[in-house]
């Protein structure tokens, strides 16, 4: 029960973050991060997102507001969608442009069962590291069991891309169930005689070369076992077909006649013409990968290598999904995927030298654990977010390795048999394509490289102490935060808001204001800036909001005049907005203005100093290491 309610905690907060339930267009998840489409993104807390407990950071690409959450993301999207109040999860789409269209579009129908992919996929590797010790255990039963176990997934994969598809375009999912079920149909099941009378599938009959036809028109059947494009269509080409069935035919026919006429007509057509038209795209596409590899697999492992985790950043990387799935039903592997063991294993090196060599105590313990999730399962949103990007040079350095151990492993005709999130523990799953010797060779040069580059070259450490000299608002014995607006001062509790009461957000002080003027309470640069929010970094690791009103940025900055900008360094007591306090409340709006300390940095001890009324610039929160 303890975890299911910290799970819906960060969900609540995340939804109350992003505008709540009618400010979402669409949510789904991949492995690390909630991918919301909004309806406006003003609505939107980023700063507030960013600060919640379990929320690693957020990331704006794709025309998606990205939510990194870890490894716990299916969890917090499941309390998202169950009691959060969000009924449209994985529906509708983005808008903007193409690319953040297709992105959305890939998401939505992928993500859901990503896990399941993985697994079986590391399933699937493991058994090959078991054959390649013992090659008796591959003539077992108990391994032909586990191999059906691992395999079938890919194989009935059109099964649940029917699923997810069919939530995507609107469609009936159990129609498009059966839909997927009679492509697969048609490679399994035998149903028609051939030449020596023996019952065969279509697939079978076809290829003995049979004369097969629907209505006199020719069927060229291929093999929709493992198929991602076909079934995609299909169901697409379904959604619009049970429309107009459910609009023209009457309503004690529609429940049975609907899914009847739409099955009679969509499977034909994909035998017809989305089937092979999907085939020659896919073949197509893999071509297309192969002969880029086959005029320079070193550049293309390279650019793999060096590019990958700057494509998960911006969420692009899901483009290449499709291409690798297709990839695989067709030849068994995909040669894009070799060189991301390089690209992911390069993160944990780099994470791994800023663990030993920081002297930031905080930063060393997210460090250690993201070094661990990074190297063995693959998961690099920790590492990248919380130590390599936010360092940067470490980053760059990950990414060198990832080109000069890609360009080793692709050079060698690496490629991963499996659908497989790289790792440690799935690098087996490139044993048997290319030279497995090489890909082990360009993966550890990657490490090392991305090691030895950070701990030689080093970065700039975020500091473990504050100034060396006091300075405005400063003691030895501590930080003191001053009061960014003038008014009364009341503790955090009593704000009539649960994500700033609870101390969700960080611990901290309301200030009911008197004046329309707030200041900056630290000195430090200004990492967010909103017309009702602020967030400031000082050089301390300390990280302050200062909240203006509450749910005030749904006014979309009415009343409020900003005198700063992102990036902007600012000293204590620094003028930092006006806002119009009767604007606020006649519009509906309280104005109550919450200071709260978002990230402690060094210090273990947040005490609220001031209380009644109190003046602007005055002692507000003494910070004790």
């Amino acid at each position: 029960m303890a975890s299911a309610s910290k799970y819906e905690k960060v969900a609540s907060d995340v939804l109350r973050g992003v505008g709540g339930p009618s400010n979402i267009t669409s949510v789904t998840h991949c492995a690390t991060r909630l991918r919301f489409v909004l309806v406006d993104r003003d609505k939107a807390d980023k700063a507030a997102v960013e600060a919640t407990p379990g929320v690693i950071t957020v990331v704006e690409a794709g025309g998606q507001f990205q939510v990194v959450i870890g490894n716990t993301v299916a969890n917090v999207y499941e309390a998202l969608t169950e009691s959060g109040g969000v009924t449209s999860a994985g529906e509708g789409g983005a808008s903007g442009s193409l690319l953040a269209r297709a992105i959305d579009l890939v998401t939505s129908i992928f993500t859901p069962f990503l896990w399941v992919l993985a697994g079986t996929g590391l399933l699937k590797a493991l058994l090959a590291v078991v054959v390649k010790i013992a090659p008796s255990f591959a003539t077992t039963s108990t391994y032909a069991i586990w191999f059906t176990t691992a395999d079938a997934v890919f194989q009935f994969l059109p099964l649940l891309l029917a699923i997810t598809a069919a939530k995507r375009f609107k469609a009936n999912q159990f129609v498009a169930i059966a839909l997927a079920g009679a492509l697969i149909y048609s490679s399994t099941i035998a149903v028609i005689a051939g030449p020596d009378g023996t019952s065969l599938t279509l697939k079978g009959f076809a290829d003995a070369g049979g004369s097969l036809t629907f209505l006199g028109l020719p069927v060229v059947m291929i093999s929709y076992l493992s198929g991602v494009i076909p079934i995609i269509l299909a169901v697409w080409a379904q959604g619009y077909i049970e429309r107009f069935f459910t609009k023209v035919l009457p309503e004690a026919l529609r429940n049975f006649l609907t899914p009847m006429l739409t099955l009679m007509i969509v499977v034909p057509l994909t035998f017809l013409v989305i089937g092979p038209l999907s085939d020659y795209l896919g073949q197509g596409l893999s071509a297309g990968v192969n002969w880029f590899w086959g005029l320079s697999p070193v550049i293309g492992g390279a650019l793999m290598g060096a590019f990958w985790q700057v494509f998960v950043i911006f969420g692009v990387h899901w483009g290449f999904v499709p291409l690798i799935v297709q990839d695989l039903s067709i030849q068994g592997y995909s040669l894009l995927t070799g060189p991301l063991f390089a690209a992911v294993l390069a993160q944990s090196g780099a994470a791994a030298a800023v663990f030993l060599k920081t002297k930031n105590r905080q930063l060393k313990e997210v460090a250690g654990p993201a070094t661990i999730s990074a190297f063995l399962a693959g998961v690099t949103e920790p590492a990248i977010y919380g130590v390599t990007l936010r360092l940067k040079k470490p980053f760059i350095y990950a990414c060198i390795g990832g080109a000069v151990g890609g360009a080793i492993a692709a050079a060698g005709g690496s490629a991963a048999e499996g659908f497989v999130l790289p790792g440690a523990i799935t690098l087996t799953a490139t044993m048997n394509v290319g030279n497995f010797a090489l890909q082990l060779i360009g993966t550890g040069v990657a490490i090392v490289i991305a090691f030895v580059l950070t701990m030689t070259l080093g970065f700039t450490d975020l500091p473990t102490t504050g100034a060396t000299t006091p300075a405005e608002g400063t003691t030895p014995e501590g930080v003191k935060v001053i009061l960014p607006v003038a008014g009364e001062v009341v503790p955090l509790s009593q704000v009539p808001d649960k994500v700033f009461s609870s101390g969700a957000m960080g611990h901290g002080l309301a200030i009911l204001p008197t004046e329309g003027k707030a200041y900056a309470p630290v000195s430090g640069t200004l990492v967010t800036v909103m017309p009702h929010a602020f967030g400031i970094r000082a050089d301390n690791g300390l990280e302050v909001l200062v909240h203006i009103g509450l749910d005030t940025v749904e006014l979309g900055g009415t009343h409020f005049s900003p005198k700063v900008e992102a990036g902007q360094r600012v000293s204590a007591g620094d003028l930092i907005d006006e806002f119009d306090i009767d604007g606020i409340r006649a519009a509906g709006f309280d104005p109550t203005t919450v200071l709260i300390v978002t990230q402690q940095g060094r210090f273990s001890q947040v005490v609220p100093v001031a209380a009644g009324p109190g003046q602007a610039r005055e002692p507000a929160l003494d910070l004790v290491g």
